[in-house]
């Protein structure tokens, strides 16, 4: 491989780029090129340059605006089409370079590339500025798409990690927040969320309009009028499962998902169940799928693999497209002998939060101490169970204030009692207190095969704290509020049920080729 570094003028700044091209071969040899746009830095991203090289690519890989070596002002988000355009005409315009680009990356570096895809502006339109396939592995779509769940519940602790890290700083410090609360365990307690920058005692110009934006979903409204080839890899743990699956869908051209039962780091990060068949090769599918595209032969149509966690087995990921209806199970007895352990009426007290970092219920409570959610737990599951397909709760609920989070949290406990996070799920009301409603709360997508003697938890909470910001149950926006108050909830437990996806699967349906699954 070898290795130079270039300039590339976008807007008036200069990027830098670093161009990894292949062992020289015969004299004008031109490459198909894989450009990654990257604000982590480019240099850590040279054995994944590697890998490419060998497989025959160039690779491409920049520092956006205003990050390690490239100029201009960092401002996450705003600047990537029209810098990646600029980038695309210049890579066409190489020696090296056969005309046929790939865009791809990982989180932000995603969001770069389907943005030279799918989004249009003057700066970016014209001959050259779009490329011939992207790849788009757990992409992060946007700023307010990071920053708050559909429901419109704040991510505090994702978001203030990585602002403490990579905000408004031409490099990174991954441990910033770790380091920080170790030092000050209360700090993302500090109210209003809008000042935290304070409390972390660096200025962080660009925290306020993480607030500000709302969730417009601009990559995946724009991607039924794409026609490039995708591929999208998730993970079913990943924050932002739910929108690499949107996107999946939503998507125009021909379309490939590969999802498995991994966090952000995907085979880095595996989940519960995950297993060693789980532990693919993404590079070399990834090169396989772009091999095949840049060669003329892109695969047609919407199809993918999924795997299912408890299993060694991947199965045709079209189960998510068209996915047998979910069964309705009843909170209160009904065929999962659900139980209700407390909490039909419960207090949601911001001060003292429900946390997203303890699994553990507390015990039931004396008479007299009043619930902090409502917990129930199932039978022991009599036979193995498979889940596949979207998730969900309805709750028949109301709440003593105006503006009211629910939480739902799925919980495994395998036949020792040990629990292992399976789904969670949010939703925001906006109700007169004191309105009886049915809440209906998304669980995202299962994947999972459950062994008998599985236990299934569900609490509902009206907080999921350092998660997510607390709801301060005044009506005021969670991010500017400084007064906390306590609500009171209740439940209807008759009238709630988890609508659960179950699937009857076989090892003979599963995905026999998953490289085949993918390039074709």
């Amino acid at each position: 491989m070898t290795t130079r570094t270039a300039r590339v003028r976008a807007g008036g700044v200069l990027l830098a780029t670093d161009v990894h091209l292949p062992p020289p071969g015969p004299t004008g040899r031109r490459y198909p090129a894989v450009l990654i746009r990257t604000p982590y830095g480019r240099r850590a991203h040279r054995p994944e340059a590697r890998a490419w090289t060998a497989r025959g690519f160039a690779a491409v890989v920049q520092d956006v605006r205003g990050r390690y070596g490239s100029g201009g002002d960092w401002w996450p988000y705003v600047h990537e089409r029209a810098d990646g355009a600029a980038t695309l005409r210049w890579i066409r315009d190489r020696p090296w370079s056969d005309g046929r680009v790939v865009a791809a990356g990982s989180s932000y570096a995603a969001y770069c590339a389907l943005v030279t895809a799918t989004g249009r502006d003057r700066e970016g339109t014209g001959a050259g500025t779009e490329p011939d396939a992207v790849v788009a592995a757990v992409p992060a779509l946007g700023t307010a798409e990071t920053a708050r769940e559909p429901s419109g519940a704040e991510r505090l602790l994702g978001r203030a990690g990585w602002w403490a890290a990579h905000g408004d700083r031409t490099d990174s410090d991954p441990a910033a927040l770790d380091r920080l609360l170790g030092r000050d365990p209360a700090l993302l307690t500090h109210l209003p969320v809008l000042d935290l920058p304070a409390r972390l005692g660096r200025a962080l110009p660009s925290w306020p309009g993480i607030w500000q934006a709302r969730r417009a979903d601009r990559v995946i409204r724009s991607a039924p009028a794409a026609r490039t080839p995708l591929l999208a890899i998730g993970g079913t743990h990943d924050p932002f499962a739910a929108d690499t699956l949107a996107l999946w869908r939503a998507w125009g051209g021909p379309a490939r998902l590969l999802l498995g039962p991994w966090g952000h780091r995907l085979i880095h990060d595996p989940g519960p169940g995950a297993r060693p068949e789980h532990r693919v090769d993404p590079g070399g599918l990834t090169a396989a799928w772009a091999r095949a595209v840049c060669e003329g032969h892109p695969p047609e149509g919407r199809r993918g693999a999924v795997a299912l966690a408890g299993t060694p087995y991947w199965f045709p990921a079209t189960a998510l497209i068209e996915p047998s209806a979910a069964r309705r199970f009843p909170l209160a007895a009904g065929p999962l002998g659900v139980s209700l352990l407390y909490g039909a009426d419960f207090r949601a007290d911001p001060a003292r939060p429900v946390r997203s970092d303890d699994l553990r219920a507390d015990p039931p409570r004396a008479d007299g101490d009043r619930a902090d959610r409502a917990l129930f737990v199932t039978a022991p599951l009599a036979r193995a169970t498979d889940l596949l397909g979207p998730a969900a709760a309805e709750l028949r609920a109301t709440a003593g204030t105006p503006v009211a989070d629910w939480f739902v949290r799925l919980v495994a406990l395998d036949p020792r009692g040990r629990a292992e996070p399976l789904a969670l799920g949010t939703a925001r009301t906006v109700r007169t207190p004191g309105t009886w409603s049915t809440v209906t709360v998304p669980l995202g997508q299962l994947a999972r095969r459950l062994p008998a003697g599985t236990r299934l938890r569900i609490e509902a909470a009206g907080h999921h704290f350092p998660a997510h910001a607390r709801n301060p149950h005044t009506g005021e926006d969670p991010v500017t509020a400084v007064r906390l108050l306590p609500s009171d909830r209740a439940l209807r437990p008759a009238d709630c049920a988890l609508l659960l996806p179950v699937a009857e699967l076989r090892g003979s349906d599963a995905v026999p080729d998953l490289s085949q699954e993918i390039r074709t």
